[in-house]
């Protein structure tokens, strides 16, 4: 079943705004944290060197100090950022429907979860992929198939079955949601578990709604 949503609705359950756990989920791998780290750190040195000679007191060393801070900043703002950016996404589509349907079928799938260049036994560079077990249920609802949910695999995920219920957002640029072009993070009822690659929704809040819809259903 696919109920639309009016654009505050919407807004409501996809917030513009970076939240506490999108902001864990954009920290980072120790990889990106220690990019940042030195991003922030060689920043701010150059910044305050050129706004010291400028002189601090100065417009010119004003600016090159709040520079300097901006870069000093970095670990905070960059999660804030990333989780905007994400958030946008979703956001940018015409239309946003609550999703109850059922899982059909689940399968497995290796991705690519980052490349790297390292140095071999030889001495040469060389590219290295990390691959990461993913999980894909594909959704339908009594007018048939909706669309592929996908994450990463983890333990939890092994009480997922056929025939479970699941709630998530569903967004799309046509109003009668074909295609659906993308599917929020989700929540299957029965087993009281999220499951999705980056928490988009206000999560209490869409299990507001889905209990609202369902007592109103017939």
């Amino acid at each position: 079943m696919l109920i639309p949503l009016s654009k505050a609705e919407r807004n409501r359950l996809l917030p513009k705004v970076c939240t506490g756990p999108q902001f864990s989920a954009c920290w980072g791998s120790p990889q990106v944290l220690l990019q940042r780290v030195m991003i922030s750190a060689i920043g701010s040195v150059i910044s305050l060197l050129i706004g010291q000679a400028f002189g601090f007191a100065t417009p010119g060393g004003s600016f090159w100090l709040m520079v300097g801070l901006v870069f000093g900043l970095t670990c905070l703002w960059a999660p804030v950022a990333v989780a905007a950016q994400r958030n946008g996404r979703l956001r940018c589509f015409a239309h946003t429907a609550l999703v109850m349907a059922q899982v059909d079928h689940l399968f497995t799938e290796e991705r690519v979860a980052e490349r790297r260049e390292d140095v071999n036994a030889k001495g040469r560079l060389e590219l290295v992929e990390s691959r990461r077990l993913w999980l894909n249920l594909e959704l339908v609802d009594e007018d048939g198939f909706l669309g592929t949910l996908s994450f990463p695999l983890e333990k939890k995920h092994q009480r997922i079955g056929p025939g479970d219920t699941i709630c998530c957002l569903a967004m799309a640029n046509r109003r009668d949601f074909s295609p659906v072009m993308a599917f929020s993070d989700a929540w299957l009822p029965q087993q009281d578990l999220w499951v999705g690659p980056y928490p988009h929704l206000r999560r209490d809040l869409l299990v507001s709604l889905y209990r609202r819809q369902l007592a109103a259903s017939p």
